[in-house]
């Protein structure tokens, strides 16, 4: 059954590496997102695939999906629902909005107020939206991928530090390899039919099942609990050549997330185990958006992707 189940992501992500051209980063981490439940940030410049990746991951994974560009104009009624007063029958009725979806594609959340940001914070949170006076569950799965443009771009609003928080890990994508964007010049996408569906949702629930039973060793998770303790300026494993450089460390989500990531990729190397190596492979992506730098820090071109990798280094 695992290997069934491990050929079936093999075969899914195949068929969406020949659509999208050197990104397979960002196709495996949508993959991660999906089997493990988890909120997926993808950053990068326009026109590098992200909502064409998206798209055709909702595609082949038989998921209900919806997309909603965000705008400078847009309202929180816009994206969670509200109710509408009916004359006829003089009473409220709820207008649900595109959040109540398996698969939601927030793109370019970052042109979007803080007010609009904030209004995802409940359904991410909590897998549920309040409209008027009622509380509705969101279907299961519920997986937001955000897509956003770099923050120095203009009529961008930064996410506050509570949101990132609940993104699983932030991607940060690049410019493709010259072979890559060479192969873009040969891609029909018009002609191209839309892919059949590889994985249902029972699928995934076996997946998430076949995930859960991987073994973690005590060791593992006390390297999972010092890594993130020491990417806070206040805790003893806090490495003393960085101070000055870390505002705030990383909250326990990110334990929780370098756990379940890292029994997918386990799982995805045929592995029973959790190694640390295992961990490492995703200790930027998971811990680096959740560290805040000191003004100091950036000024002197800081990554925290590469200091919270350096910082897990030190704990092994």
């Amino acid at each position: 059954m695992n290997d069934l189940m491990r050929e079936k992501i093999s075969k899914t992500l195949a068929i969406a590496k020949q659509t999208i051209f050197g990104q397979d980063n960002m196709l495996d981490a949508i993959m991660a997102a999906l089997v493990c439940e988890g909120h997926l940030l993808i950053e990068g410049m326009p026109g590098l695939g992200k909502t064409l990746s998206v798209s055709t991951m909702s595609q082949l994974c038989d998921l209900s999906f919806k997309r909603i560009q965000f705008t400078p104009d847009l309202l929180p009624s816009d994206l969670i629902g509200t109710m509408i007063y009916s004359q006829k029958n003089e009473q409220f009725s709820t207008k649900f909005g595109p959040i109540f979806t398996q698969l939601l594609l927030a793109d370019e959340i970052n042109r979007s107020p803080a007010k609009v940001q904030a209004a995802l914070l409940e359904a991410m949170a909590e897998k549920q939206v309040t409209i008027g006076d009622e509380t509705h569950k969101l279907s299961s799965p519920f997986v937001v991928l955000a897509t956003q443009n770099p923050i120095e771009q203009e009529g961008t609003y930064p996410l506050p530090e509570a949101q990132m928080d609940r993104f699983m890990m932030k991607l940060k994508i690049t410019y493709p390899s010259f072979e890559a964007e060479k192969s873009i010049l040969t891609l029909d996408r018009i002609k191209s039919s839309k892919p059949e569906s590889m994985l249902s949702t029972d699928d995934l629930l076996q997946i998430q099942k076949i995930v859960s039973e991987i073994y973690v060793d005590e060791k593992v998770r006390d390297f999972i609990v010092r890594t993130v303790q020491a990417t806070r300026p206040d805790s003893p494993n806090f490495p003393k050549e960085f101070a000055g450089a870390v505002q705030a460390g990383a909250s326990p989500r990110a334990c929780i997330w370098l756990y379940r990531i890292g029994r997918y990729i386990a799982f995805m190397d045929g592995k029973d185990f959790v190694s640390p190596e295992h961990i490492l492979k995703i200790i930027p992506d998971v811990i680096g958006h959740r560290m805040i730098l000191t003004y100091e820090a950036s000024i002197d071109n800081v990554n925290s992707r590469d200091l919270s990798l350096k910082i897990a280094n030190r704990q092994i």
